[in-house]
């Protein structure tokens, strides 16, 4: 039997209202240009259908070509500019939360870590992620 994997939380504020940040979060023209863990990445293309049982699909690639994959899944909750839940592709399930407080807003990612890399090489990606997206709403 396989061990439990604990579940990992990422986390980061952006100095902007939670309208501004919802819409970046979901729009394809913008995720094309924050969903990257580093300038070595990118993301070419991406769909998002933000409803529940929608499917979302970000394509990413290495800038060299020498690796990319399909991030995709389906909404399980869509709450509008509280929470967003879905199942990954694998089965492996995320959930993100938007509170905004005095015109900041703090987004927590909680996700199912797979299993073939190690989950502190997973939460930093994801964080470096979810960093790059802050800076991109910021400098918007």
């Amino acid at each position: 039997m396989m061990a439990e994997q604990t579940k990992i939380t990422v986390e980061a504020t952006v100095n902007a209202p939670v309208e501004k940040v919802w819409k970046a979060w979901n729009t394809p023209a913008d995720i094309i240009q924050w969903n990257t863990p580093d300038p070595s990445w990118h993301t070419p293309s991406s769909e998002n259908d933000l409803r529940i049982n929608g499917k979302f699909k970000n394509r990413m690639e290495a800038k060299d070509g020498s690796f990319g994959f399909d991030f995709e899944g389906t909404y399980d909750k869509v709450e509008l500019y509280k929470e967003i839940a879905y199942t990954m592709a694998d089965g492996r399930t995320a959930t993100t939360l938007f509170t905004e407080k005095n015109g900041k807003t703090t987004l927590a990612t909680t996700f199912d870590p797979e299993t073939e890399n190690d989950p502190e090489f997973q939460k930093q990606g994801w964080q470096a992620i979810l960093n790059n997206f802050v800076k991109y709403v910021e400098s918007k």
